[in-house]
């Protein structure tokens, strides 16, 4: 986060001030302490802070229209100026007259070190500090240092700072010149903003919605997945009337329908959890999908072994109270149907982001409207269809 030790009390006027006196307070800062101050204000507040710093400040450039909105794509929309670049011939003492003049000596975590203005290395201050003042940076430095690309997407940044944990990444060029910086802290806080998002967006949240977001507007954004709900909820029940003979002759498996659907259904949606994480992390770039695919569908088989056992023993005992025909391939029933909608309900959770994410949407928005649809037909169809065919 910005280095400002008086932020956090900044945070806290702009809250308390009119949208175009906030505005005016925020365009005397830097990009990256703007956008640290409009995260932490209402949604609401910060938009409309921020529709009238566009106007003060020209909505014509790029990166500052992307720090204001907060969807930036790529490392270079989201990168700041470099504070300190330095020829690796440069010595010590040389190093520290520069940062003893420097005017941004608290943004300054390392000095990028350059040969023909290429990145060549990385100074930390501690060994700077401890060095001799006639040696030169290319003896103290840490050689071929890690460095984005200014094209390299959130997405896959956000990966990589999982397995770096550095205060500050340096942002290069094609010909691996210096061009900015980006802050550790936005990063880390893209990847909080994008795993709190994922729980309300697999059910049709908005990851725009907060708690302060009005009656109207979040009515707008939450009811058109309500509405793909109700249409995806009557390819159940229609799957579900196609057996209504079969149900009718066998009362008791009525009483089981909520039971294998709330099984196959949690196990999707775990599924559908680690597979966004996953997505979230960039750990699926080093993880081939048909491992978790293989994962999955022994998970499924196993966990739904182990409940289908106890299902069909439930409902073997459960058919001999109610005098239900063939009480023990009730149970059989119950057993097969339980691992086929397990096993099919965790496919379902890895490919139904995957699938989402091919056509271009957000792999978390209303997944779990979709999962839930998939699991529902191919249990209660699975466990009807046996019935049907085993019982009948």
């Amino acid at each position: 986060m910005p280095s400002n030790p008086g932020i956090t009390e900044r945070v806290e006027e702009i809250r308390d001030k009119s949208s175009e006196a906030a505005a005016e307070s925020l365009a005397k800062l830097a990009p990256d302490e703007i956008q640290f101050i409009l995260s932490r204000l209402p949604h609401d507040q910060a938009m409309e802070v921020a529709s009238h710093l566009a106007e003060s400040v020209g909505a014509d450039d790029l990166a500052t229209k992307a720090v204001l909105s907060g969807v930036e794509e790529t490392i270079g929309e989201l990168m700041t100026p470099a504070p300190a670049i330095l020829p690796a011939t440069h010595t010590v003492a040389e190093a520290l007259a520069f940062l003893v003049k420097s005017s941004e000596l608290p943004e300054i975590s390392y000095i990028f070190a350059t040969e023909a203005d290429r990145l060549v290395g990385v100074v930390g201050m501690r060994d700077l500090i401890l060095a001799k003042p006639s040696e030169p940076l290319a003896d103290i430095m840490i050689t071929n240092p890690f460095a984005f690309d200014i094209d390299t997407p959130i997405q896959e940044a956000v990966g990589e700072v999982l397995y770096r944990h550095y205060p500050l990444y340096p942002v290069v060029d094609d010909t691996r010149q210096v061009v900015g910086v980006v802050h550790g802290w936005k990063l880390y806080e893209r990847i909080a903003s994008e795993l709190s998002g994922q729980a309300g967006a697999q059910y049709g949240v908005d990851k725009e919605e907060q708690v302060s977001t009005s009656v109207l507007k979040s009515f707008r954004m939450r009811h058109p997945w309500l509405l793909v709900n109700l249409v995806t909820a009557f390819a159940a029940a229609f799957v579900v009337g196609t057996f209504e003979d079969t149900i009718t002759r066998i009362v008791a498996l009525a009483a089981f329908l909520p039971v294998l659907a709330g099984q196959s259904g949690n196990t999707g949606c775990q599924a559908l959890a680690i597979t966004l994480r996953g997505m979230t992390l960039g750990q699926l770039r080093d993880y081939p999908v048909r491992n978790l695919l293989r994962k999955e569908i022994l998970l499924g088989a196993l966990n739904g072994a182990v409940v289908g056992f106890i299902a069909g023993a439930a409902m073997f005992a459960y058919a001999i109270m109610t005098d239900s025909v063939e009480p023990l391939l009730l149970g059989v029933v119950i057993l097969i149907a339980m691992i086929g909608s397990c096993i099919g309900s965790g496919v379902f959770g890895v490919l139904v982001p995957l699938t989402l994410k091919r056509f271009g949407a957000d792999p978390a928005t209303a997944s779990s409207i979709f999962l839930t649809t998939f699991t529902d037909i191919l249990g209660m169809g699975l466990m009807l269809f046996l019935a049907t065919a085993l019982v009948l």
